[in-house]
C-alpha cells in the first residue's frame, strides 16, 4: 500500500498525464482507492484510512516545556554573575562565621533569584500555552466534500486519501490531489513554483498542488496525498519554523531597554568604585592596607554584588516583557470576541488607525439574505436552480439546507418556496457551461441542453449590468415581447425603486442558441429578462452605534461596495457612514479621477459603490500615501487579498471570507461583525496606553533605585538597600509590574481621544512629568530617612542601623505599590476608576504587600530586615500613600503642548470639574 500511495504521489507531484492514462484515468485512481467519486468516502471510513494512508496534518515545531523556560530564564547573565558571588559569599561566610550564619546572606541571593526565575518562567509559559491556542484557531479551515452521498462541511485536518473535494474562488487546495469536474478553474501555484501567471486545470492537465490557490472557477477533486506526503508538506519539513517578527513596538522598547541598561552599568560601576576607593582610603588611614582579612574580602564582594544587583535592576527586562504580555492578553480576549489576530503587530496598530475602509454585505449587515421584492415572469424556477453556485444538501437526518454565498442561497431558497424541484430541473437538463460570478463581471452564467436538443443560457447579477444585455421581456402573458422607450423606462423605475429602498437589485435572464449561433459560447446580448430580484440584508444590531463609536475616537468610517449607488447610499445612511458633507461615488467614476482630482474629493468621500477591488486598493494607497492614514480595510474574497495586504491593518471576514483573503489579512473577524472591528481597535488603544503606563512605572522606580544607591554610597561609603532586597524590588518592577499594568482591560474612554500619530515618541511630556515629579518626591523622602532617619524616628540601640535600613527599604517598596496604583492613569485625577473590574491589577498588588509582609517579618536572616513596629509600618504605607496626593498636583502642571493637543495625540487635560 505504501509503494501504491509513492507511485500515486510521484504521477502528481510530476505531471504524469501518461502514467494516469494507464490507470485509467480518475476514475482508476478512484478504483485503487476504492471510492466512489459519487458517494464520496464513507465517514465510517476515516479512521482506517489517516492510519494507512496518514493524516492532513504537518509536523509542528515541538512545543517548550516549563522546564526549557525556566532553562532560559536561568542563563541570563547577570543572574549567573550573582549566583557566583552567592556561592562565593557562601564559601567565606562558612570561614569566617560559620554554619549557619556565614550561609545567611548567600542562601537569600540564590533564593531571591530562585523567585525572580520561577515567576518569569512561569509568565513566559503561560504566554507561550496562549499563543499555541491562538495558532491552534488560525489553522481551523472547513472544507466541502463529498461524503456518504452528501455534500457537508469538514475541517481540513480531517480530509483522507479519496475524500471528493469542492473546490471554488478563493479556496485554498488542501492537498495534492487530481482534478475530476469543473468550470473556467485557474489556480495561482505561485508558492510552489514561482509563477505569477495562473494555471489552467482540465481534464488534460488535471494535477492539483497542496498550498496553491483556486484564482476563478469552480471544480472537483480526488485527493491522493495528504499531509507531510504532499508537495507542500516535504516543503515545510526542509524550511525551519519561522519566529513571529517583534512588533514596531517591542523593538521601540527593545532599544529603550538597551539606553537604560547602558546607563545603569555605568552607575554600578560608579557605584562599585566609590565604595571601593572609600574601603581602600579607610585602610590607608588606619595604616591597615598592608593587612587583609577575610572580612576585608567579604566587603569588597558584598560591593561587588550589590553593583551587580543594581545591573538587574537597572536592565529592564520588564518593557519587551510587557508589550508580549499585552499583546497575548489582548488577543485572548479578542479571540473570546470573535476576532483571531494572526500578527501580534495588527492589534497594536489599531490602536493608531485613522480610516477603516469597510464592506457592506455581511459586515455592517446581516449576511443572512432574503428575497424581499420580486419583480416576476414565467420560467423564473428553471432560470433560478440552473444558474446558482448554491446547493440543497441533506444532513444524515434528511434535514436540507442550503451552501452557497448568501445571495445565491437567499435566490435559490425562493425558487423552492415556489415549489420548484432542483433534482428534477437538473436531471432533465444538461449543463454544458459555466461562468462563475466575479466581481469584476458582476454576473453568473451558465448554458445548458434542453431536453428537445436546444441549448439556452442564463445570466444572473446586477441588475444594471445584465438589464444592458437584454433586448425583450417576458410580459403578464407569458409573451416574449420587444423592450421598447417606455417598456425600458418602466423596468429602470422598478430598479431604481428596489435599489432605494435599500434591496440588493439583480436581474435573471435567459437566450435560446439557436443552431445557426455559436452553440458552445454563451452569449453577451440578446437576452430575454425574466425578473427582477430585489434582496434585502439587514443591518447588524449595534452597528450604528459602532460607527457612532468610530467618529467620536477619531477614525473615519468609510464604505466600499460593489452594490449599486442608491442602495449603498441607503445603507450607510442608516448605518450612520454617509454625512450630509460626505461623497458618495461609484468605482468608474471614482479610478478615472487625476491624482490631483483625488486629493481634493477622497477626505470627503464616505462611499464607493459599484466599486471593484482595483478601487479598493488605489483608496487605501492614497490614503497612506497621500495623507499619511494608518488603514484598517475588511474583506472577504480573493480579490480583496492585494487591498488587505496594502492596508496597515487588513480585517478578513471569518464567514464569508476566502482562504486566501484570510491568508492576506492580519486579523480574523470570526463573526463579520463591524462591532468587532471596532472592538479591536478599543483593545489595540489599550495595548498602547498600557504599555505607556508600565514605562512611566518602571522608568520612576530606576531611577530613584540608581539615585538612592549611587548618592547614599558617595556620601556614607554603603548602599541601603542589600542584593536580596532589590531583587525583590526587580521582581515588582518588571515581571509583576507588567502583569498588572499591561493586562489592564480597556475603558470606554480610550475611544474618545483621537489616534495617536505614526511618528508619535512612546515616552510623551506627560509621562515625564510624572516620572521626574515622582522620582524627586521619593528620593526627598528616602534621602532624608537615610541621613536622618535615627532621629526623625528616635531609633536607639545596637539594632537602629538595620531597623532604619528596612524602615526605608519598606517605605521604598509601598511607593512602587501605590505609584503603581497612580500609573493606571497618567492623565485624569481619578485612578480607583474600574480597578475593582481589574482582578489580576489587585491580584498583583494585593500579593506584593502580602509578601513585602513576610520578607520583612519572617526572613530577616536572609533578607537582612528586621520585624517593625505597627508604627513603623503605618508610617511607611502613609509615605507610599502619599505619592497619590502627589500625582495629583502633578497633573494640575499644564505640560508643553502645540495646537491644543498633546503631542502624543490626545486631548489636553480639561479643567474644572470634569477634571475627574
Amino acid at each position: 500500500m505504501e509503494a501504491e500511495l509513492e507511485k500515486l504521489s510521484l504521477i502528481v507531484s510530476s505531471y504524469d498525464i501518461e502514467t494516469l492514462k494507464k490507470l485509467g484515468g480518475v476514475e482508476g485512481v478512484a478504483s485503487r482507492l476504492r471510492v466512489s467519486l459519487n458517494i464520496g468516502v464513507e465517514t465510517s471510513d476515516v479512521p482506517s484510512r489517516q492510519n494507512v494512508y496518514g493524516s492532513n496534518r504537518y509536523t509542528e515545531k515541538p512545543f517548550k516545556s516549563f522546564w526549557t523556560f525556566l532553562w532560559e530564564a536561568l542563563r541570563d547573565i547577570t543572574l549567573i554573575i550573582l549566583m557566583v558571588c552567592a556561592v562565593v559569599s557562601i564559601g567565606v561566610g562558612l570561614t569566617t562565621e560559620g554554619w549557619p550564619k556565614g550561609t545567611y546572606d548567600g542562601l537569600g541571593i540564590l533564593l531571591s533569584i530562585f523567585l525572580v526565575v520561577v515567576v518569569t518562567a512561569i509568565s513566559d509559559y503561560r504566554q507561550s500555552l496562549q499563543f499555541r491556542d491562538l495558532d491552534r484557531e488560525k489553522k481551523k479551515i472547513l472544507i466541502e466534500v463529498t461524503r456518504d452521498g452528501s455534500r457537508q462541511k469538514i475541517p481540513i485536518y480531517d480530509l483522507v486519501v479519496g475524500d471528493v473535494v469542492h473546490l471554488s474562488i478563493g479556496d485554498l487546495v488542501p492537498a495534492d490531489g487530481i482534478f475530476l469536474s469543473g468550470y473556467s478553474f485557474l489556480i495561482d501555484q505561485s508558492s510552489m513554483s514561482g509563477e505569477s501567471v495562473p494555471i489552467s486545470i482540465h481534464e488534460g492537465k488535471p494535477f492539483l498542488l497542496s498550498g496553491t490557490k483556486v484564482q476563478d472557477g469552480s471544480a472537483k477533486m480526488l485527493v491522493t496525498t495528504v499531509g507531510m506526503k504532499t508537495e507542500w508538506g516535504k516543503l515545510m519539513e526542509r524550511l525551519a519554523d519561522g519566529v513571529e517578527d517583534e512588533t514596531p513596538l517591542q523593538v521601540k522598547l527593545s532599544g529603550v531597554a538597551a539606553l537604560i541598561g547602558k546607563i545603569g552599568l555605568a552607575f554600578a560601576l560608579l557605584t562599585f568604585m566609590v565604595l571601593a576607593v572609600r574601603f581602600l582610603v579607610e585602610k590607608v588611614l588606619r595604616h591597615e592596607l598592608t593587612r587583609w582579612s577575610s572580612n576585608d574580602a567579604m566587603t569588597l564582594l558584598n560591593y561587588f554584588v550589590t553593583a551587580v544587583t543594581i545591573i538587574v535592576v537597572a536592565v529592564p527586562e520588564g518593557l519587551p516583557l510587557a508589550v508580549t504580555l499585552s499583546l497575548a492578553f489582548a488577543m485572548k480576549k479578542l479571540m473570546d470576541n470573535k476576532a483571531l489576530v494572526r500578527h501580534l503587530s495588527a492589534c497594536e496598530t489599531m490602536g493608531s488607525a485613522t480610516c477603516i475602509c469597510t464592506d457592506k454585505t455581511g459586515t455592517l449587515t446581516t449576511n443572512r439574505m432574503v428575497v424581499n421584492k420580486i419583480w416576476i415572469c414565467e420560467k423564473t424556477k428553471k432560470a433560478i436552480f440552473h444558474n446558482t453556485g448554491a446547493e440543497v444538501v441533506k444532513d444524515e437526518c434528511g434535514k436540507k439546507s442550503i451552501l452557497g454565498t448568501p445571495t445565491e442561497s437567499a435566490i435559490l431558497e425562493y425558487g423552492l418556496l415556489l415549489g420548484g424541484d432542483i433534482d428534477k430541473q437538473r436531471r432533465d437538463c444538461k449543463l454544458l457551461k459555466v461562468e462563475p460570478f466575479n466581481s469584476e463581471k458582476k454576473k453568473m452564467s451558465v448554458l445548458i441542453a434542453l431536453p428537445g436538443g436546444n441549448n439556452r443560457a442564463f445570466c444572473k447579477g446586477a441588475a444594471e449590468i445584465v438589464f444592458k444585455m437584454c433586448d425583450r421581456f417576458i410580459d403578464l402573458n407569458g409573451e416574449i415581447v420587444h423592450l421598447t422607450k417606455y417598456r425600458t423606462r418602466y423596468i429602470m423605475d422598478v430598479i431604481n425603486e428596489f435599489t432605494s429602498e435599500a434591496l440588493r437589485t439583480l436581474c435573471l435572464a435567459y437566450k435560446d442558441i439557436e443552431d445557426g449561433d455559436e452553440k458552445d459560447n454563451i452569449p453577451d446580448s440578446g437576452y430575454t429578462l425574466i425578473a427582477v430580484v430585489g434582496i434585502k440584508d439587514p443591518v447588524r444590531p449595534g452597528v450604528r452605534n459602532a460607527v457612532k463609536t468610530c467618529l467620536a475616537a477619531g477614525i473615519t468610517v468609510r464604505m466600499v461596495t460593489g452594490d449599486n449607488i442608491k442602495t449603498a447610499k441607503a445603507i450607510a445612511k442608516e448605518c450612520g457612514i454617509l454625512t450630509a458633507d460626505g461623497l458618495a461615488i461609484e468605482g468608474p467614476e471614482f479610478r478615472n479621477k487625476t491624482l490631483d482630482e483625488m486629493r481634493h474629493i477622497i477626505p470627503r468621500v464616505q462611499v464607493i459603490a459599484r466599486s471593484s477591488p482595483m478601487d479598493k486598493l488605489v483608496l487605501v494607497n492614497n490614503l497612506r500615501g497621500m495623507f499619511n492614514e494608518i488603514v484598517a480595510v475588511t474583506g472577504d474574497g480573493t480579490n480583496d487579498a492585494p487591498a488587505l495586504h496594502e492596508a496597515d491593518i487588513g480585517f478578513a471576514m471569518g464567514i464569508a471570507g476566502t482562504e486566501v483573503a484570510k491568508e492576506s489579512a492580519d486579523i480574523i473577524v470570526l463573526d463579520d461583525n463591524f462591532s468587532t472591528i471596532v472592538n479591536v481597535a478599543k483593545w489595540g488603544r489599550s495595548v498602547y496606553i498600557n504599555i505607556q503606563k508600565f514605562v512611566q512605572f518602571q522608568l520612576t522606580v530606576c531611577v530613584v533605585a540608581l539615585m538612592i544607591n549611587f548618592i547614599t554610597a558617595c556620601i556614607s561609603g554603603s548602599a541601603p538597600f542589600t542584593a536580596v532586597q532589590l531583587l525583590w524590588v526587580n521582581l515588582i518592577m518588571d515581571t509583576l509590574g507588567a502583569i498588572a499594568l499591561a493586562t489592564e482591560p480597556p475603558h470606554e474612554g480610550l475611544m474618545n481621544r483621537p489616534p495617536v500619530g505614526r511618528e508619535v515618541s512612546l515616552i510623551s511630556m506627560t509621562m515625564w512629568r510624572n516620572i521626574i515629579g515622582q522620582s524627586i518626591f521619593q528620593l526627598a523622602i528616602l534621602l532624608v530617612f537615610s541621613f536622618t532617619g535615627k532621629q526623625i524616628l528616635r531609633l536607639e540601640g545596637s539594632d537602629a542601623t538595620i531597623l532604619l535600613n528596612t524602615f526605608i527599604f519598606n517605605t521604598f517598596v509601598f511607593c512602587q505599590v501605590f505609584n503603581e496604583i497612580n500609573c493606571r492613569d497618567m492623565e485624569k485625577i481619578n485612578v480607583f476608576r474600574g480597578i475593582f473590574g481589574s482582578w489580576i491589577f489587585l491580584g498583583v498588588i494585593t500579593s506584593s504587600v502580602v509578601f513585602q509582609f513576610i520578607i520583612v517579618e519572617f526572613l530577616g536572616t536572609f533578607a537582612s530586615t528586621i520585624p517593625l513596629r505597627w508604627e513603623l509600618w503605618l508610617l511607611s504605607v502613609l509615605i507610599g500613600a502619599a505619592s497619590l496626593l502627589v500625582a495629583v498636583i502633578l497633573k494640575l502642571i499644564p505640560v508643553e503642548h502645540k495646537n491644543t493637543k498633546h503631542h502624543d495625540g490626545y486631548d489636553l487635560l480639561p479643567t474644572g470639574p470634569e477634571l475627574a
